[in-house]
This record gives C-alpha cells, sequence and structure tokens, in this order.
C-alpha cells in the first residue's frame, strides 16, 4: 500500500507538468493560427510566411516567452478587412503596427481579447465608419494612432476610459461634431486637426499646441478666442468696467458686458496714448536707421547696379533657397565683396589648386544663386563666365587680424581627405573674407531627408544610408586624427554635402576657431553635446555626440532641431532612447527603411552605435576611429544580405521590390545641379 500511496502524487505531478508543457505550446499554435488567418485574410500576397516555421521567425512578428507580444508590418502591401479570430486571439500581444497599407473596413470586434495591447498604430489606411466601441475596452493602451483614415461620427466619451493613454492622434478623418471633455490625465499627445470638427477646445485639451486643432471651425485655447470669450493674453482687470490690458490693446471679448454705457476708463485711455507714443518713437529711430543704412550704402549700390540686374540663372533641383529676387540680392553681396579699400588683393589658392584657372574679378563677375544661410555666413553657388562653378563662403563674424587669419585657414587648406570638402581658395580684407570650394551638386543630407524650400525630401534607401554615414565619419576620423585637440566643432547634416554618386563630403572644418562669440546662440541646435558649455571648447567627444546625433537622424528620418518629436521638448537621443528603451525600436525608423527586406539587423546595429555615440557622459563614447570600424563592419554585412537578395528570383523578391529597384537607380544619376 505504501509503495502505491507514494506513486499517486508523483504521477499527479507529471500530468501536470505535462499539461503545462502542452499548454505552453497550444498557446503559441494558437498565435500561429490567428496569424495565419490574418495572412489568408489580408496579406496573402504580402507575407511569404511559412506554415511550417515558428511564426517567432516570421516577418513582422516577434515573440516573448514563447508568446507573439509585437506584430509590425508597416507598408508591406495588406489590403482588405481584418477579420475576427485573428490579431483578437493573440492575448499576449503588446504592440500592433499596420500604418501605411490598404486595410479597410472597421476593426474587428474579437480586438478586446488583446487586452494587453500598449501601441496600436493604425495610421494611413482606409479604415471608415465610426470608432470602433471595441478600441475603448483596451485599457492598457498607452499609444493609438487612427490618423488618416476614413473615420467619421464623433468622438467619444469613452476614450476616457483609456486612463494610461498618453499618445492619441485622431487627424485627418472625418470625425464631426464637438470634441467632448476628456479625462485623460497622462495625455501628453493629441492631435484632432483636418477633420469636421467645431465648438470650442475643452479646457482639458488646451495645453495642447495649436497645430492639433487646424483645419476646421474650432475656437478657443491655442486658437482664437470663442465669440463671447476674453483672449488669454490679455484678461480682463479685476476691477473697473473697462477691461483694457495693460499695452492698451482691446481685444475681442474685452468690452464692458452688462454695464451701462460705452466709455473707456482713465486708465484705458492713459494705456492707449502711452502705446501710441511708443510706436511712433520706434518708427521715428528705424526711419532714421533706414536713412542712414541708404546713404552708407549709395556708392556701393552704384557699383553693383549692372551686376544686380543681370538675370539669374536658372538652376534645376529647386534645392537653393531664393527667387528670382534672392539670387539678385546674391549677386549684389557677391559684387560688393572685396570691392572697398583692398581691391587690389587676389584669391589665395592652395597648393594643389596651383593658381586656379580663374581670379578675383572672374568671381566677382559670376552669377550668384543662394545656396543657404548657416553658422558661419552665407553660401553662394556662383557659375563662372568660363563654365566652372564653385561654392562660396562669405564668412561673418570673423574679427581676427590678416596673419593670424591666413595662418588657421592655411591649416584649413592644408586637410586633404576624399570625405572632406576641398577648400580651394580664400580672400581676405578688412570688411570680407570668402572662401572657395569645390561644389558639391547634390546638396546637403539635410536637404536630402527633409527638403528644402521649394522642393521635397528625395527618398534614400538604406544602402545609400549607410554609404553616407560611413564617407562622414571617415571625415571626422581624418580631422581627429591631425592632433589630439583636433575637432570639427559643428557637425550636423547641413554640414555633410553629397556628390553625385551620394558619396558624402564633411564641409565646414576648421571654421569653428575663426568665428566670434556671437555666433554661439544658434549653433548647432540638437547637435551639441550636453557637457559643452562653451561652444568654442569643443572636444573630440563632443563630435562624437553630434555624429551620433547624425546616425540617428539618418535612422528615424526626423530633424534633431525639430521643436516636437513626441514630447515637448524632448531632443532626439532622448526620445530614441524613450522608445528603446519601451520596445518600440522599430517605430523610430523612417519608413523609407522599413519598406526593405532583410536590413532589419543592420539597422538595428546602427542605431545601437548611435547610441553609443550619444550617451550622456563623454567617457561613454566611442572615438571616431571606433565608429568607423563598426560602421564598416555593419556595412559589410549588409552588402553580404544585399548580394544574397540580387541572387533570388524576381519572383521571390516581388514586384514591389523591383519597383523600387528601378528608382533607385533612377534616382542614383539625378543631377541637381
Amino acid at each position: 500500500m505504501l509503495p502505491g500511496r507514494m506513486d499517486f502524487p508523483f504521477l499527479v505531478l507529471a500530468a501536470l507538468v505535462f499539461s503545462l508543457l502542452r499548454g505552453g505550446g497550444a498557446d503559441l499554435n494558437s498565435d500561429r493560427a490567428a496569424l495565419l488567418v490574418f495572412r489568408d485574410a489580408v496579406g496573402r500576397f504580402a507575407l511569404q510566411w511559412n506554415a511550417t516555421e515558428s511564426p517567432c521567425t516570421w516577418q513582422g512578428v516577434r515573440c516573448l516567452q514563447n508568446r507573439v507580444d509585437v506584430l509590425r508590418l508597416p507598408a508591406v502591401g495588406l489590403i482588405g478587412q481584418i477579420p475576427a479570430g485573428s490579431v483578437g486571439n493573440l492575448t499576449s500581444l503588446r504592440t500592433l503596427s499596420l500604418r501605411f497599407n490598404g486595410l479597410s473596413g472597421g476593426l474587428p470586434s474579437d480586438l478586446s481579447g488583446a487586452s494587453e495591447l500598449r501601441n496600436l498604430y493604425l495610421q494611413d489606411n482606409r479604415f471608415s465608419g465610426d470608432i470602433p466601441p471595441v478600441v475603448f475596452t483596451l485599457q492598457k493602451l498607452v499609444r493609438l494612432n487612427l490618423a488618416g483614415n476614413g473615420f467619421s461620427g464623433e468622438i467619444s466619451p469613452a476614450f476616457s476610459n483609456l486612463s494610461r493613454l498618453g499618445t492619441l492622434y485622431l487627424e485627418r478623418n472625418k470625425l464631426g461634431g464637438s470634441i467632448p471633455d476628456l479625462n485623460l490625465p497622462n495625455l501628453a499627445q493629441f492631435n484632432v486637426s483636418f477633420n469636421l470638427l467645431n465648438g470650442s477646445v475643452p479646457s482639458e485639451l488646451r495645453k495642447m499646441p495649436a497645430s492639433a486643432f487646424i483645419g476646421m471651425s474650432l475656437c478657443g485655447g491655442p486658437l482664437p478666442p470663442c465669440p463671447g470669450e476674453i483672449s488669454p493674453v490679455s484678461p480682463p482687470e479685476a476691477e473697473g468696467p473697462a477691461g483694457g490690458n495693460g499695452s492698451g490693446k482691446l481685444t475681442p471679448g474685452s468690452g464692458r458686458e452688462g454695464a451701462s454705457g460705452s466709455k473707456l476708463s482713465g486708465g484705458a485711455i492713459a494705456g492707449i496714448a502711452i502705446g501710441s507714443a511708443a510706436v511712433i518713437l520706434i518708427l521715428l529711430i528705424l526711419l532714421v536707421f533706414v536713412c542712414r543704412r541708404s546713404a552708407g550704402n549709395k556708392t556701393r549700390t552704384v557699383e553693383v547696379a549692372s551686376v544686380a540686374a543681370k538675370p539669374p540663372d536658372a538652376v534645376a533641383g529647386g534645392r537653393d533657397r531664393g527667387d528670382a529676387a534672392e539670387t539678385a540680392a546674391a549677386a549684389t553681396a557677391m559684387a560688393t565683396a572685396g570691392k572697398k579699400p583692398d581691391i587690389g588683393k587676389r584669391l589665395v589658392f592652395f597648393g594643389r589648386a596651383g593658381d586656379g584657372d580663374f581670379d578675383l574679378e572672374d568671381l566677382l563677375r559670376a552669377s550668384a544663386e543662394v545656396l543657404g544661410k548657416g553658422t558661419f555666413g552665407t553660401a553662394y553657388k556662383a557659375l563662372l563666365e568660363i563654365g566652372t562653378v564653385v561654392a562660396v563662403k562669405r564668412l561673418r563674424d570673423v574679427n581676427l587680424l590678416e596673419q593670424e587669419f591666413r595662418e588657421k585657414i592655411e591649416a584649413v587648406g592644408s586637410m586633404d581627405h576624399e570625405n572632406l570638402v576641398p577648400l580651394r581658395a580664400y580672400y581676405y580684407s578688412k570688411d570680407e573674407k570668402l572662401l572657395v570650394y569645390d561644389y558639391m551638386p547634390m546638396g546637403s543630407l539635410s536637404a536630402m531627408l527633409h527638403g528644402n524650400r521649394g522642393s521635397g525630401k528625395t527618398l534614400l534607401n538604406w544602402e545609400t544610408r549607410l554609404l553616407v554615414a560611413l564617407g562622414a565619419a571617415r571625415g571626422v576620423e581624418y580631422i581627429h586624427s591631425l592632433t589630439p585637440t583636433s575637432s570639427h566643432g559643428d557637425i550636423k547634416s547641413s554640414n555633410v554635402l553629397l556628390t553625385k554618386s551620394y558619396e558624402a563630403r564633411v564641409s565646414d572644418h576648421g571654421l569653428a576657431a575663426l568665428v566670434g562669440p556671437s555666433t554661439a546662440p544658434s549653433r548647432i541646435a540638437g547637435y551639441r553635446a550636453p557637457e559643452v558649455t562653451d561652444i568654442h571648447r569643443v572636444s573630440q567627444k563632443a563630435d562624437v555626440y553630434s555624429f551620433g546625433v547624425l546616425l540617428l537622424e539618418l535612422l528615424t528620418g526626423k530633424a534633431p532641431a525639430q521643436a516636437l518629436l513626441n514630447e515637448e521638448g524632448v531632443d532626439l537621443p532622448r526620445w530614441v532612447q524613450s522608445v528603446v528603451r519601451e520596445e518600440w525600436s522599430s517605430e523610430i525608423f523612417d519608413l523609407e527603411l522599413l519598406r526593405q527586406q532583410n536590413v532589419e539587423g543592420e539597422m538595428v546595429q546602427l542605431l545601437q552605435l548611435a547610441m553609443d555615440c550619444s550617451a550622456q557622459h563623454p567617457d561613454g563614447r566611442p572615438s571616431m576611429s571606433e565608429v568607423v570600424a563598426r560602421i564598416e563592419r555593419i556595412r559589410a554585412a549588409a552588402e553580404g544580405t544585399a548580394g544574397e537578395q540580387r541572387a533570388q528570383p524576381h519572383e521571390e523578391r516581388g514586384e514591389e521590390g523591383a519597383k523600387r529597384d528601378s528608382v533607385e537607380h533612377d534616382n542614383s544619376g539625378a543631377d541637381q545641379s
């Protein structure tokens, strides 16, 4: 009897363990079945999932503890309506990203089964109808993006059920009615712009920026006040009938209500009188200033009249900043350069450029167009009469004596590396300092990534961005190799220029030592290392930080100086760190990169390098030599992956990949000069 009694608990325990093991497998199997239902309904041609393999190895699927916790399929060509029995059966799912596809209809009624959802990204699809009530059952949601769809009806007060919600994007839909009072204590990001809403912005949402409510008939809060409301910038006085503000200006709603008569108080009249007098005084001062400036410029205006009147040459690509009037101003500025007391001076060419095939007079006669206004001055594209095109930088805030200027600029001219923009010549006079560079026809990386006035951004694929990152890193590494204290001091995407073959050339190297302190406030916004308090004392580790931000810019497609990335005042490195910390890493990548297949591993490696470079403490950052070595390893791995893809049959790669390759091939030879 005793052995039997001992065997019984053992058998029970064994059966329990076996059932738990089977349960774990069944959970993953149920996830597999749900994903296959999803694939067959909306992604039969877009998703090449092999049903015999673990779903944890499938494209866009990530598992945690043997359950699917992330389904991320942005811009893969999903079409149709999400069926019941699919994503709603993924009970451990935390992130669902199906943005930039062709999904339509409503959301499945059983989506509430995915009760662990924290992040739901459905923007830029074709969903329609009322926002489904099932959304309001997902009480763990932190981020919800339904922008760019066809949702209609009113915004439900039931959003207040989502008490953990920090992001709610509903812009570019067809939502109507008024915005309800929403009790969302953690809400930091909100946008309902470009819907059909009307009425007043609720008090709980008035802390949001005006851009969250534009394109509709809304009022109040960050928008103009509603009828009968007092403008928040000019509240009425606590006592007295007039309701004037401190400046003496009347604002909507600031007049008397419920009081007899319409006369202004004595204080309001006095305020108006003082304000008017101040305005008149300011106008008189400006008039005197303009007259004196005009008188001082008369001789120069006569000198350059013929140059400024020349018609500007047309430039393709739309990358340059100005129109015809700005081009004429550029020509004027170029013509006035050097035409003061030191007209006898010449351009000084560096050794590799010899005496040059042009002189100062040729440069002054050239037609010029503004390329941009940067930290150290204004850059022009100059087309010489002999047909040569050069870039000319007109320096500002340089107050060095001639000998000191020549010594420092000679050091810049002696820098010779294939990933630096070569300095061909310079000109020095008391009033003008010009630098002449080789012209880079494709413009700056900043213009490519973000577009410039009058032009859109250029779609750069992963291979091109990796090539740019490596070239820029090698250029900065060369600068650091000159002396232990050599640094660039102004690394940013607008200082990385591109050749026709998209090879990177770092510009503005060595110029930080030339400028005065007046350039300090606007320098390298978004790129400056935390420890840098004096921008004239930038170290090599500070350069590494700036380069790390540049890598993040390449990966995310976001400008570091952008005022709002995800939360007000959060810069690019901190935003990326917060996203990665919450395990939403793929959400940070630029959409164009997410379109490419089999490169996520290399992208994550470059992301890790970028985060290492932008570490808060200098000692935690690698050297530029280490940076170059790591990018070279990533590029070698990427080239191996690309080789494997090229070896695949055309059918396996799909029509979309073939089209993308064709577009990239066409873009690679584009000449934007």
